[in-house]
């Protein structure tokens, strides 16, 4: 399973996540069997060549219509911050799918 998240720097545990206007980087997080098995920091989004199973943002107002028309699932963050906090409330089906 691949996620991509806007964040504010290219270091895993100490990257934050970023409203997609405010992000420096897009960590590209490749899951298997619940753990992170690659962290990737990527200047653009568009720098991967897998396919995205989900977008997790932090705000609503950045669901944008660009992840609709690529049918990738948009999930928003409430209260994690870090990779390591978001993808545990991912795992743990705590954060918010947003409908498409």
């Amino acid at each position: 399973m691949n996620i991509l998240i806007p964040v504010d720097m290219n270091s895993r545990y100490e990257a934050v996540i970023t409203s997609i206007e405010e992000s420096k980087y897009w960590a590209y997080i490749e899951l298997d069997e619940g753990q992170i098995v690659n962290c990737e920091f990527l200047q653009k989004k568009e720098e991967t060549n897998c396919w995205i199973d989900h977008i997790i943002i932090i705000d609503k107002s950045d669901y944008i219509s660009e992840f609709k028309q690529k049918e990738f699932s948009v999930i928003k963050t409430t209260t994690q911050k870090s990779i390591d906090e978001i993808i545990e409330a991912f795992l743990l089906n705590k954060l918010t799918k947003l409908k498409p």
